[in-house]
């Protein structure tokens, strides 16, 4: 199972500038967009007690097709439509989420992977995503 580091969503690493300076580097999303950033997968297997390291093409391969997802912000019109969401959103800023791997626009912004997603993409949250694996 792929581990992921939850502190890994830390954005204040991008930049070795203030948090706030940070801030401004991350694109706003539009309309019913979600910005995203896809959390770091960890450097050993979980089902290891031996510490096996993983190499860095598994570890890519993860990290793009990672069906979990951290929300950073969202767009003004986010899950505005009542007839299309009776419920209400179906997440914030700040969740954990599950999509469908490689959905939304794919960029990197100082080294990390971001997505911008429609809201409609949201599949469900999960408070805890450590273990969760796209499955093969």
């Amino acid at each position: 199972m792929t581990e992921f580091d939850v502190s890994a969503v830390d954005l204040s690493g991008l930049l070795n500038t203030s948090a706030e300076q940070k801030a401004k580097q991350l694109p706003e999303p539009v309309r019913f967009q979600l910005l995203c950033v896809v959390p770091e997968a960890m450097e050993e297997y979980a089902e290891s007690e031996s510490g096996i390291i993983k190499s860095s093409q598994a570890m890519h391969f993860e990290e793009v097709l990672t069906p979990v997802l951290f929300v950073v912000k969202l767009g003004p019109d986010a899950y505005k439509d009542a007839t299309r969401f009776p419920s209400g959103p179906s997440c914030k800023a700040g969740d954990f989420i599950i999509v469908r791997p490689n959905s939304g626009t794919r960029l990197k912004i100082h080294g990390r992977e971001f997505r911008i997603i429609n809201d409609d993409n949201v599949e469900a949250t999960v408070e805890d995503p450590r273990g969760i694996t796209r499955a093969a």
